[in-house]
């Protein structure tokens, strides 16, 4: 056998256990609004940004990036409830997504530690897409649970995985961390990385709370071990 993978079988062994959702079964306690219930001023500015289908009848074809057309996520139906709150969330979260300093690599591995982290199902789903898209390969992806200490990762790699860590567990990167950090990244890209960290960790928050689910045909959180 290769012996990183052996040596992934063995943390995995290691730090075997389910990991822990909530503690109930979850639940959609705000009911999604469908398209047609939406604010006009919502409706409008998707319109503009183009890369949602607001109807079934509407033409999937791909934005001029070449992405895909879909149906709205369930998250989106949650939050529409309130149209002065996400219309900012859009600009903002498009900022992160597609205009960002740090590579979509960086990015999505940052939100995928965020949503295994806060176990966010939905979080976790949506960005394996994005993390393929961005470059990271399946075998990547099934190590993030695993965290820094898994072995495979570049030094900047890791560095990123232990800045969301600690960002998760005390809301502050210490200063051997920061470090690292700054060794690579200039200021623009370091306060990037701590708002794509918070930006998922508020979105894990939302939906994990107001019971959003995951669609069918996406990735499943792992069970493979427990967060650090």
């Amino acid at each position: 056998m290769n012996p990183v993978r052996l040596m992934m079988v063995a943390l995995t062994i290691c730090s075997m256990s389910t990991a822990p959702l909530a503690d109930e079964d979850p639940t959609i306690r705000i009911s999604p609004l469908e398209p047609s219930e939406w604010d006009p001023k919502l409706l409008n500015k998707l319109s503009n940004i183009g890369r949602v289908r607001l109807s079934a009848e509407e033409d999937p074809k791909s934005d001029s990036e070449g992405i895909e057309r879909k149906r709205p996520p369930s998250m989106l139906k949650t939050v529409a409830h309130h149209p002065d709150l996400v219309l900012p969330l859009l600009d903002f979260a498009t900022v992160i997504s597609h205009n960002g300093s740090i590579s979509p690599r960086e990015s999505e591995l940052l939100a995928l530690r965020v949503a295994w982290n806060c176990q966010s199902e939905f979080e976790w789903g949506h960005h394996v897409d994005y993390a393929l898209d961005a470059g990271l390969s399946r075998e990547e992806i099934a190590r993030i649970p695993l965290g820094a200490s898994a072995p495979g990762w570049s030094a900047i790699e890791r560095t990123l995985l232990e800045a969301a860590d600690e960002l998760h567990e005390r809301q502050h990167v210490s200063n051997e961390v920061w470090s690292k950090l700054a060794a690579e990244y200039e200021e623009k890209q370091l306060i990037e990385i701590l708002f794509v960290v918070g930006e998922y960790t508020m979105l894990s928050m939302v939906v994990n709370s107001s019971g959003v689910e995951l669609e069918s045909g996406y990735d499943r959180l792992p069970t493979i071990a427990a967060p650090n």
